[in-house]
């Protein structure tokens, strides 16, 4: 059964994470994924105020760039998050956006090596390890947490791209998908990474609900239209990719609203409920274990589809 829930924006204001994350459980909910962007809210303290405001609700957190800690100070923030909520938290770490990573002075030489030490190194600390390490990015010298997780989660990789998935399949527990995490780029992804057993997939899916689908379409087309010529990968996996993109070169926002139903159900959570858990089946179909849905950035739209996810939880 794929876990539901939702999305809390980086540009949320900090302190509605504790009623976001207690509306989510009361409500049924199995999932808040706090977003960490630089230079935003700080991850592990929103995720922090979530476990402890909460019971039963797990918390993910996508993502830490992998450079902007040491790899022990991340270790020992994920280690304080698990003992916060045990069984309850599903850290991710990634790349980091290589010019926010260049502004902090940070920015590595090989992104790719130095996400496959600082996963190493974390993972084995975790496991509570003493860790020595001498590599191009991770320097640990007998380093061993005090307490380390009874039962550590698992590491999910965020990430994109056939070398990194590649990455995620060899050291890591998972994947951690950014919207909008298509169905058929989730099973690409899978395969980039090996298929392995046990790999845990995460995905942020776009959500836009109205009571009436024309609505939806209406106040997602610009949002999908600028996506569009970027050519990510969570799109150009779709097979109407190039029609759609042809369609919105001559039609603009107009032609993206008159689209075909079903090429919005496999975009995202878009439309109407029905239209919204359509899209969340194809997801599962897909092998998803872990569905953020991803609302609007602005509070004022964004946050009233909370309900709808719950709707959603509770079909």
């Amino acid at each position: 059964m794929t876990a539901l829930g939702m999305c809390f924006p980086r540009t949320y204001p900090a302190a509605l994470v504790t009623d976001v994350a207690r509306r989510l459980d009361a409500g049924g909910a199995d999932e808040l994924w706090i977003i960490e962007d630089c230079f935003y809210t700080s991850g592990p303290a929103l995720v922090s105020a979530a476990l402890a405001s909460t019971e039963r609700l797990t918390v993910g957190l996508g993502i830490v760039p992998a450079v902007a800690r040491t790899a022990a100070v991340t270790a020992m923030e994920f280690a304080t998050l698990e003992a916060l909520g045990p069984g309850r938290f599903l850290p991710g770490i990634g790349h980091g956006v290589q010019s926010w990573m260049g502004q902090m002075g940070v920015r590595p030489k090989s992104p790719l090596t130095t996400l496959e030490e600082v996963t190493t190194s974390v993972t084995r600390l975790l496991a509570g390890e003493e860790v020595s390490f001498d590599g191009k990015a991770v320097f640990l010298d007998k380093v061993k947490l005090d307490a380390p997780p009874v039962q550590a989660p698992p590491i999910l990789l965020g990430v994109q791209g056939p070398k990194s998935m590649a990455l995620a399949g060899r050291v890591a527990g998972g994947v951690v998908l950014a919207e909008p995490a298509t169905a058929a780029y989730v099973r690409q992804s899978v395969e980039y990474a090996g298929s392995p057993d046990g790999f845990v997939v995460a995905v942020f899916a776009a959500m836009c609900v109205r009571g009436d689908r024309k609505a939806a379409y209406e106040f997602t087309a610009p949002w999908l239209g600028g996506h569009l010529g970027n050519k990510p990968p969570q799109l150009t996996a779709l097979p109407f990719f190039d029609e759609m993109q042809k369609l919105y070169a001559e039609s603009g926002e107009a032609g993206l609203v008159g689209m075909p139903r079903d090429w919005w159900t496999q975009i995202g959570a878009i439309g109407t409920v029905e239209d919204a858990a359509a899209h969340l089946e194809t997801l599962e179909a897909a092998g998803v274990d872990h569905v953020g849905l991803f609302p609007d950035p602005e509070v004022e739209h964004g946050l009233p589809q909370l309900d709808y996810v719950l709707e959603l939880t509770n079909r």
